[in-house]
Parts: structure tokens; sequence; C-alpha cells
């Protein structure tokens, strides 16, 4: 029977899947990390009070990277090229989802509409990398080392999607309700293209890597078409809804945890 649970396990289980998986989730919170830390570097004197949440962001993701690496290690495994069609942050980039790195590279102050499309995006990638987290610590949990990664990085993810609520209601009671709309939208339907797009490519590559049949490449394949189907259809509205928060201020509470060791 195939389900998340014996995908992800099949996954785990093998070292070059495994190096696959790591060194790209490795990649994109290390890409997540340098991005968070330009932005606060460059926050306009009207948002300066942000700064500070978007720079403990920052140091989150990347830390989120330093502990996949650190699975890397313990295994005696090596980073992974990353294929560029599975480059999920650079692709949004290139749809000009986000705030470009050439725009990021400048050290010229960003604008008020910069820091709302920052927002808006992360809101929307926040609310998919809270729902895989979410996911993966339940399917893999209890695996030795990956558990206890997860579980601290789903919490962090957490607390992202609801800074991300939270700062975007505040931004529209100050008058920039329509732009939000607008830049959560567009956002919300270029990801979840290239969120299939890069399922399928990371998908293929595991297929090779673990010698798949077709067929159940094919169910694998169809899933991820049918989550797509069901997020054109209307799933894209759970990425655009804001609501306060249960916990209110949530990166407001000092820096970044350290990443655990796994000796």
């Amino acid at each position: 029977m195939l389900s998340a649970r014996s995908l992800f396990t099949e996954i785990l289980d093998n070292d070059e899947s495994f190096r696959l998986f790591c060194s790209i989730a490795a990649s994109g919170e290390a890409q997540g990390g340098w991005e968070n830390g330009r932005i606060a570097a460059l926050v306009p004197e009207t948002q300066r009070s942000l700064a500070p949440k978007i720079a403990r962001h920052g140091a989150d993701e990347d830390k989120h990277g330093r502990i996949f690496m650190a699975l890397l290690s313990k295994r005696g495994l090596e980073a992974a090229e990353i294929p560029d069609d599975t480059d999920y942050t650079m692709i949004l980039e290139g749809l000009g989802i986000g705030l470009a790195h050439e725009k990021l590279r400048r050290d010229e102050p960003l604008s008020e509409r910069d820091v709302l499309a920052y927002l808006a995006h992360s809101r929307v990638t926040e609310q998919r990398a809270a729902e895989e987290m979410a996911l993966l610590a339940k399917v893999a949990g209890d695996h030795p080392d990956l558990g206890r990664a997860v579980t601290m990085i789903a919490r962090d993810e957490d607390n992202h999607l609801a800074y991300c609520h939270e700062e975007l209601l505040r931004l529209a009671r100050a008058g920039h309700g329509r732009a939000i709309h607008t830049l959560l939208r567009e956002s919300a339907m270029a990801e979840i293209t290239v969120y299939r797009d890069v399922g399928l490519a990371v998908m293929s590559r595991m297929a090779r890597i673990l010698g798949w049949s077709r067929a159940r490449y094919t169910l694998v394949a169809l899933g991820i078409h049918g989550r797509y189907v069901y997020e054109r259809l209307g799933g894209w509205r759970r990425m655009v809804r804001l609501r306060m928060p249960e916990r209110r201020d949530a990166l407001g509470m000092g820096p970044a945890g350290a990443a655990p060791e796994f000796a």
C-alpha cells in the first residue's frame, strides 16, 4: 500500500534519496536565511520595527539549513548538487514572486511595497512549509534523528506563519489592504504551480534512485497532480486568508535557538 508514511520511510532509509532530500531542504533553508538577513538590513525607516523579527526569521531558516546538513554528516554523506528544476525558491523568484536577489544584493533601502511583497510571499510559502513539516513530523516523528529535527522545525514554521498573519493584518489596517490582497493571490497562484512542478521533478529523481516501477511513480505523480487540481479549484484560498494568530509576537521572543547536534 502506497502511503505518505511508507513513501517517506523508503526515501529516508536509502542513502542516496536521503542525501537528495536533505540537500534540497538545506539549500532552500539557507537561501531563506540569506534573504531574510538582507531584508532585515534594508527595511525602510517606516518599518524598522520589523527588522528584528525579519532577522529572527532568517536566523531560524539558517538554523534549519544547518540541521539538514548535520543529518547528512551523521550518515557520512556530502550535500548533493541541487538540480535547477527542484530549486523551489529560485523558480519562484524567476516568476517575480517575492524580492529578487539582485535587489537584495544592493545597499539600497527597500520600499514599503517591497515589504508588502516580502510578507505576502512569506505568508504563502510559510503556509506550505508549516503543512509540509507537520506532515513530516507525523509520518517521521519516530525517526531516531529526523524526528527530533522536524519537530523543532515544525514549531519554528508555525511561528513564522503566525508572524506573517499578524504583520500583514497590521499593515492592512494601515491602509494597504488592497495591495496585500493582490500580492497574496498572485503569490498563491504562482506557488501552487511551482510546488507541483518541483514535486514532480523531485519525485522523478527519487523514482530513479529507488528503482520504482512505472506504475508506482505514476501513482505518486497522480497524487501530485490531484493536489494541484484541488488547489487550483479553491484550495489556494487557505493560503491567502488572514486571521489574528493565537500566538502573538511569535518572532519577538529573543534570538533563534541553537541547532541540535546529532552525535
